[in-house]
């Protein structure tokens, strides 16, 4: 064999140790450990092998049967079949619905929609980011534009109610008649409530808004069917695939096409959504499409219409509410005082430990979550809460049961930091070198990490046994 066709054909854990090194140390990770960010799951080996197939290979700028390179014949069928695939899954009429399956992820397919809906500086609304919005959503502080939605748009945000936790409608209904904005983003990146798609409908219909649903993070219950859709309201629906949907990193947009409105005489106003989608996506904004995720995103689509798929999303819900329910027995403050979804916030504030403590210790301990903000705080980069979810772990088999384990666990975690914390002082440098350095609190994390590890190592992951 010549030197190349070595190089072509060896296997990488032959000609790369150091880095499969590397990633066996990370399958070994999340199997030991317990993943509770929400926005992560197990996704199965079909999706994985999809990933990795010849279709990596191939440039397929353009859509099917419009393409700016050729050799597309089954590439095209491909891109079909996703496509086809995610109308299926959330029962939509595809006179009615059409979608577009080329945005790398989540992000970049948010801002394809602002592209295709409004003209740069048009005006939008989102779930502000400390009451549970998404960056993509516009977030900015007084002194920094953070997102480039909130570059190149003008962003007013939306809050919640700062008692209940819950989005306060009336207050988002007078606030978008004085700001007119042209899109109303109906989505969440840390709201544990279902959201009302009508009110959104009525408010945009108000202010001749288009509504447009981001079901990122909740994409996997809606296909499921038991939690509302937003396809009967919005005009625009984004997902991601690779949370609750428990398929491949990557983006999906769905658009209204048929009539929109009829005025007064009869005339009928039709979507013209199509077209201003599919060209925000390319070329306004992404080159090539990555074809072996189109390739997973089928796959994720065709498990996501099987009644397995529909009880492991039942089990999500149950598993978040069990989950929620031992935080709250345990003393904790969780935000809107319970959970409709996959996801719990948890207010640290009244049990004295910062976001960012909560979420190291628990890593600590070999559980995974991430610090975040709640209503009322001022500084996303120092928040005083942590979102916990359940998608991966009910991926893994967990049930009802086992959750009840994961909050003492969680509970003890916290107990601990506090404990620490009352020697290091207010600094988290200092808190971190207490963890790793003071003789007396080393063996107590050691020890709950080795506990932790060997439940977490009970159940299996999807997915290549050794990496």
């Amino acid at each position: 064999m010549s030197g190349n066709a070595k190089l072509l054909h060896e296997n990488v854990w032959d000609q790369d140790p150091e880095l499969m090194d590397l990633i066996k140390k990370e399958k070994q990770r999340q199997l030991r450990g317990l993943e509770m960010i929400a926005s992560e799951n197990f996704t199965s080996l079909s999706v994985l092998q999809c990933l990795s197939s010849c279709l990596h290979n191939k440039y397929s700028e353009g859509l099917p049967g419009q393409r700016y390179y050729g050799g597309n014949e089954f590439i095209d069928q491909v891109e079909l079949l996703a496509q086809k695939r995610a109308l299926e899954a959330y029962r939509l009429n595809p006179e009615e619905w059409g979608v577009n399956v080329q945005p790398y992820s989540g992000s970049p397919a948010n801002l394809a929609v602002y592209t295709a809906l409004i003209e740069p500086h048009g005006r939008i609304m989102g779930l502000d980011l400390p009451d549970g919005g998404h960056l993509t959503h516009g977030f900015m502080t007084p002194t920094k534009k953070i997102s480039a939605t909130s570059i190149f748009f003008e962003s007013m945000p939306y809050k919640v109610d700062p008692v209940t936790g819950l989005i306060d409608y009336d207050k988002l209904a007078e606030t978008a008649k004085l700001f007119k904005p042209k899109v109303i983003v109906a989505g969440i990146s840390c709201y544990s409530r279902c959201l009302d798609y009508k009110r959104f409908r009525e408010i945009s219909d108000a202010n001749g808004a288009y509504l447009f649903a981001d079901m990122a993070h909740i994409s996997g219950l809606v296909a499921a069917g038991i939690i509302p859709s937003p396809f009967e309201y919005a005009d625009v629906v984004s997902t991601t695939t690779h949370k609750t949907l428990r398929g491949p990193r990557a983006g999906v947009i769905f658009f209204r096409k048929g009539v929109r409105s009829v005025k007064a005489n009869g005339d009928k106003v039709y979507y013209d959504l199509e077209a201003r989608v599919n060209q925000a996506v390319f070329p306004g904004l992404q080159g090539g499409p990555h074809n072996n995720a189109i390739a997973g995103i089928a796959s994720a689509f065709l498990q996501a219409q099987t009644p397995e798929f529909k009880e492991y999303q039942e089990q999500v819900v149950k598993n978040s509410r069990s989950l929620c329910a031992g935080l709250i027995e345990k003393g904790y403050s969780v935000a809107t005082g319970g959970t409709d979804v996959h996801l719990v916030l948890v207010d640290l504030r009244p049990a004295g430990i910062t976001g960012a403590r909560a979420e190291y210790i628990l890593e600590e301990i070999s559980i995974a979550c991430n610090k975040n903000t709640v209503p009322g705080d001022k500084s996303a980069l120092n928040p005083s809460g942590i979102r916990l979810g359940t998608p991966a772990l009910t991926t893994r088999g967990l049930g009802e049961q086992d959750m009840e384990k994961v909050v003492d666990f969680i509970d003890r975690g916290l107990k601990l930091s506090k404990e620490i914390a009352a020697v290091s002082g207010p600094k988290l440098v200092d808190f971190k070198e207490s963890v790793h350095k003071n003789a007396q609190f080393v063996p107590k994390v050691k020890a709950l990490r080795d506990e932790v590890e060997l439940f977490s190592s009970k159940f299996p992951l999807p997915g290549y046994e050794d990496y």
